[in-house]
């Protein structure tokens, strides 16, 4: 098993947003990695610089953040050409790890865009290192950037920032200097390809929690009346719950729920709906045991969204 450690740069429609196009938003325009052996030595570079074909002109953002040589990308290959050659370079045996949980998803949207067959497993496993950092050195939830990791570990800065190639050896030296393989089974799921039936959902279970992606629905309407995603029984045994606060809607912060087990104890759950690159609608639910002092917060939360509601509708 080798570590690819994959960057990426790109490019977006330099008029704004609702002038770009709709199935490819962002194009990338530098691939940048590098491969690790099981000890976590770079063992291998990849680096290309892609000529921009929708949108050719780069947005004044892009030009302020990446450093990369503009003649460099107006010079680049193809799409097609570059990740042909990248599949080719990653070879059969690798998990993929990145800085944060964009990359894999924009490089399958452009795969898809150009017409490029996308080779990858569903689900779609990798390792996301800016978490694994924050699970061993923060607080398992605040997202850091690269550049302020680097720092803190003290790695020599011998490279710019914001430069594909760059940012993936960085981000290898990151995963060099911590206690990575004691946070391997912290895997995360990358979202491109949903479900597309009952059979497919993924079901992860964690030393703490449990994931559950659902397939994918037309409307949002035939999601929310599925009984199976808004779930009122424990994911370790599987027994109905004693419900306390039911599935409630926390504004756009998505759904949270509070149960009890009779063997396990206090259920929470926290639940996002995402649409998908085709236009589908599926669930994102964490179900994850708490004590007293986290099921008290959870129904405090739910009685402050009460109390605002009814304020809101004594105003109107």
């Amino acid at each position: 098993m080798e570590y690819i450690v994959l960057d990426l740069e790109w490019n977006q429609c330099p008029k704004g947003k609702e002038f770009g196009e709709r199935q490819l938003p962002f194009e990338i325009i530098e691939i940048g990695a590098v491969k690790l052996n099981e000890k976590l030595n770079i063992v291998s570079s990849f680096n290309r610089y892609i000529k921009p074909q929708v949108y050719t002109e780069l947005h004044s953002i892009v030009k302020d953040i990446i450093k990369v040589d503009v003649k460099k990308i107006e010079n680049g290959e193809s799409f097609v050409s570059v990740i042909r050659k990248f599949l080719e370079w990653c070879g059969e045996d690798y998990i993929f790890c990145t800085w944060g949980q964009t990359d894999l998803y924009e490089l399958q949207r452009n795969m898809k865009y150009f017409g490029v067959e996308i080779p990858f497993e569903t689900p779609l496993i990798y390792y996301d290192i800016q978490k694994f950092y924050s699970i061993l050195k923060e607080d398992g939830k605040k997202r850091s950037t690269l550049e302020s990791v680097v720092e803190e570990l003290n790695i020599p800065k011998k490279s710019d920032f914001h430069n594909a190639l760059s940012d993936a050896h960085y981000t290898a030296l990151v995963c060099k200097s911590i206690d990575f393989y004691s946070v391997k089974n912290r895997f995360s799921i990358d979202y491109y390809h949903v479900p597309g039936a009952r059979s497919e959902e993924i079901y992860a279970r964690y030393d703490t929690y449990e994931k559950y992606i659902s397939k994918g629905y037309d409307t949002r309407e035939c999601l929310t009346k599925d009984r199976v995603i808004f779930t009122g029984k424990c994911y370790i045994c599987g027994r109905t719950m004693k419900k306390k606060t039911g599935w409630f809607l926390n504004g756009n912060h998505g759904y949270y729920y509070l149960g009890c087990c009779e063997e396990h104890g206090y259920i929470k759950g926290r639940m996002r709906i995402k649409q998908s690159d085709d236009g589908r609608y599926f669930a994102v639910r964490i179900l994850k045991a708490t004590d007293e002092a986290g099921a008290q917060k959870m129904l405090i939360r739910q009685a402050d969204i009460i109390r605002k509601r009814r304020e809101k509708r004594k105003e109107d």
